[in-house]
């Protein structure tokens, strides 16, 4: 049965999730981390992708403002003041006030209302779009580090074996030497095959380190907490490769970047018909009603408000007809952001086909070599286990058993950097494959 590959996990743990869910916080799990916990935690607490998750809200918020702008609109005004003034006799104090309430619409704009609609309903899919495109890159820079420090753990492992082996042929090496049967020379070279070995086993920890530092990091962990990953699964291999075509296909119908491209000339194809509707007249309809009083006129308050009460409506229309140019240059300007947006989508989309090539090519090329040092150390691993047994059956030649056990060494890390280059190579291809849909 076909392996678990590692981006595929990306399908069944990320669906798209609510802004309000993208925020909730991540808990830092108590054991390893695994892949999905990295991925989730990168998700939820990378500060560039918050910080487009609040630009996307605030696109909301224009949405609404845009859909709002063909509704009328309602105020209301009072006023009310005191007068002075002096009289023949004595002076006069009087007070006066009134108050209104007033509507509008526009009930015609040449179609720029809507248009400013549709561009910001456009513009909100755009900030979605840009989220997915940061998620994307993010994870597989995630992928990219945690794959790493499998590698780091896988070469541990066999660094501690390898310890274990060359501490048990020295100790045979020191018996045989105590009792005249082995060389002071067949010795010093199975310690310094030991201390080697030792060297290797220190430089895998202390990559493992840093490769640790480097995820942590990346994941934006706090300095003080402790991490580890999971122990790696070595049964891991390398899926087939899908063909080119089929992937490069579904790379141009599905990545965010496309997708936002073609949003883009959306939205400037949007800007051009606004700028267009400013050669078209404005027809609005307006009205108002109000009253005031004033307690110099010798009349009631009531009676003054009663006598005073108006009601007014009204249509008004602006026409263009000279603009010193700004319709005329406007129009010009969204013209060519449409032919400038029509040629960042062509760039995007020859930029992602010379990825996905690259990326079938760094497949191809890793899973070749994967199967080239499996085969390599199968036959290394094969003279190993004889030269091993000539060591101890004591019918051996020290030279070509250190020749034997340094090609073993060597061909087994070749395996090792293979497998985990294959895994990586094949899952990034293949992550070029995803649906829309099946993004995190």
């Amino acid at each position: 049965m076909r392996t678990i590959r590692l981006i595929g996990l990306l399908i069944t743990l990320f669906p798209l999730v609510s802004a309000a869910q993208d925020t909730v916080a991540t808990a830092i799990p108590a054991g390893g981390w695994t892949l999905e916990a990295c991925l989730e935690y990168a998700k939820a607490h990378n500060i560039t992708l918050n910080t487009l998750r609040l630009a996307k809200a605030t696109a909301g918020q224009d949405v609404i403002q845009a859909k709002a702008a063909v509704l009328p609109d309602l105020a209301a005004s009072l006023s009310a003041g005191v007068n002075h003034t002096q009289g023949v006799t004595h002076p006069l104090v009087g007070a006066s006030g009134s108050g209104s309430v007033g509507s509008s619409m526009t009930l015609y704009s040449g179609g720029a209302l809507r248009a400013r609609m549709a561009e910001s309903q456009l513009a909100e899919t755009s900030s979605e779009l840009d989220i997915l495109e940061a998620e994307s890159g993010l994870y597989l820079q995630v992928i990219q580090a945690y794959n790493a420090i499998l590698l780091d753990k896988e070469t541990i492992k066999y660094a501690e074996d390898l310890v274990a082996t060359t501490t048990q042929q020295k100790t045979q090496m020191e018996a045989m030497y105590r009792v005249g049967t082995a060389a002071r020379k067949e010795l010093v070279q199975i310690e310094a095959v030991l201390a080697n070995d030792q060297y290797t086993l220190t430089a895998a920890r202390n990559a493992e380190r840093l490769d640790k530092i480097n995820l942590k990091q990346l994941l934006q962990l706090p300095v003080e907490s402790d991490f580890d990953i999971v122990e790696p699964d070595t049964s891991l291999q390398p899926g087939a490769i899908a063909s080119l075509e089929s992937t490069l296909e579904a790379a141009l119908a599905n990545r965010p970047e496309v997708e936002n491209g073609k949003t883009a000339v959306e939205l400037a194809k949007t800007g051009l018909r606004i700028a267009k509707a400013g050669y078209l007249p404005t027809v609005g309809l307006n009205g108002d009603i109000g009253t005031g009083f004033s307690n110099g006129n010798g009349s009631s308050l009531g009676t003054q408000l009663d006598r005073s009460f108006y009601q007014q409506v009204g249509v008004s229309v602006s026409i263009p007809i000279f603009t010193r140019q700004v319709n005329k240059t406007n129009t010009a300007k969204a013209d060519i952001a449409v032919k400038q947006a029509e040629l960042n989508l062509a760039n995007t989309e020859l930029v992602l086909s010379q990825e996905v090539e690259q990326a079938y090519i760094a497949a191809l090329n890793a899973f070749q070599q994967f199967e080239a040092a499996k085969g390599q150390l199968a036959y290394a691993e094969e003279a190993y286990r004889i030269a091993q047994e000539e060591l101890r059956v004591e019918t051996y030649n020290s030279v070509e058993f250190v020749q034997q056990r340094n090609t073993y060494v060597q061909a087994l890390q070749a395996y090792t950097q293979a497998k985990y280059n294959a895994l990586l190579a094949v899952d990034t291809y293949e992550f070029y494959r995803q649906q829309r849909n099946e993004y995190p």
